[in-house]
């Protein structure tokens, strides 16, 4: 058998460690070439672009 803790943690070690567990929101970037709000280090799905170079073609979809 495990052993077991001796005492009960307080409410307040229990959150301290737990701090960290929140959700956030994801950070965005704006695309350079058409202002697009999307997600970093990702080709821009309303233009295509990604560091300046096109890498998709317009409107397309990469799960279609």
């Amino acid at each position: 058998m495990p052993p077991l803790p001796k005492k009960k943690h307080s409410r307040h070690r229990k959150g301290s460690r737990a701090s960290h567990f929140a959700k956030r929101a994801p950070s965005t970037t704006t695309c350079n070439t058409c202002g697009a709000v999307n997600l970093p280090h990702r080709a821009c799905p309303d233009c295509g672009y990604f560091n300046g170079r096109p890498v998709l073609t317009a409107g397309a979809s990469e799960f279609e």
